[in-house]
């Protein structure tokens, strides 16, 4: 064999072996919640008092979280999770953050006004984007995310039992995955960047 082309054969399989070696973006139609029915029109409120439509965010990723500024134990550490996932998003991935924005839907719209919404966001992530409206607005949106709660009313007042999920959205409001919202900002991160990084 020339001696040439052996080192020209031992880079080329170097090189494959290198390719192999990283795991290529997943298709979005292979992702977990492709073509279920999951989102859709929603009409709410933002921090700042504005009507905000889901065609608002047409063009970027979504992560749609619904909670309630008052729970005393997940929705913080829910918030701050996803939160904490795009702060490592901006360091590590500034381009793929700018593209994300983070949702929080409150389900206890008699207490969460346009401000609280905004004051509890703006906590955990400045991009965050906080959104309430009348019961009805709100009654429609968890729907439209098959996001399940009920009031409970409890000896100091009440709380709201929900459902925690945090849904990873596409551009045209397409769901995608869910995220691990329960686990660290790292393991959000993971998830996201298997379907989008």
């Amino acid at each position: 064999m020339n001696r040439l082309l052996v080192p020209t054969l031992a880079l080329a399989f170097a090189a494959a072996g290198c390719g192999e070696a990283t795991p290529a973006k997943k298709s979005l139609a292979d992702a977990p919640l492709a073509g279920a029915s999951i989102g859709g029109p929603f009409t709410l409120v933002n921090g700042d008092g504005k009507t905000v439509k889901d065609t608002d965010f047409a063009g970027k990723y979504r992560i749609m979280y619904f909670g309630y500024t008052f729970c005393p134990d997940v929705c913080p550490v829910d918030v701050q999770n996803i939160g904490g996932a795009m702060k490592l998003l901006d360091k590590q991935k500034p381009a793929l953050s700018a593209q994300i924005v983070p949702v929080f839907v409150t389900i206890d719209p008699a207490r969460d006004t346009p401000k609280v919404v905004k004051e509890f966001t703006q906590a955990f992530y400045p991009r965050m984007v906080g959104l309430t409206g009348t019961p009805a607005q709100v009654d429609a949106a968890a729907k439209a995310y098959r996001v399940p709660y009920a009031k409970r009313e409890t000896p100091s007042g009440y709380l709201m039992d929900h459902g925690r999920q945090a849904y990873l959205m596409g551009p045209k409001g397409e769901p995608i995955a869910l995220l691990p919202q329960d686990q660290n900002p790292q393991a959000i991160v993971a998830e996201i960047e298997k379907w989008i990084g």
